[in-house]
């Protein structure tokens, strides 16, 4: 497998799928922290009990609609958390289109 550089966001070749990035809705966070439970790599409960999710460099990022790369060793770790998530607030979404591949909005 070889990886490449693109804005800043590690990616792998077309052959392991497009790069992703994940997003929470604060708005409908219901603060149960299945996602922290299966991708802490990922995701972080705050002190306001609502989750975000994390910089490569494990950097809370609070801004409304921060996204984060989906690392592909945890990519099933990522979609469970979207698919279990019972505020259904978790979107993982292609970086090329911004297209939603898991979550609430994915066809």
């Amino acid at each position: 497998m070889t990886m490449q550089r693109e804005d800043s966001v590690i990616t792998a070749d077309a052959a392991d799928g497009p790069a992703l990035e994940v997003w929470i809705d604060q708005d409908l966070c219901t603060g149960d922290g299945i996602c922290a439970q299966y991708a802490p790599e990922v995701f972080e409960l705050d002190i306001d009990g609502l989750a975000y999710v994390k910089s490569p460099d494990d950097e809370l990022l609070q801004d409304k609609g921060a996204t984060t790369p989906v690392p592909l060793p945890l990519l099933a770790d990522v979609v469970d958390s979207a698919r279990e998530c019972p505020g259904e607030c978790i979107h993982v979404r292609r970086v090329a289109d911004h297209v939603e591949v898991y979550g609430p909005d994915a066809p």
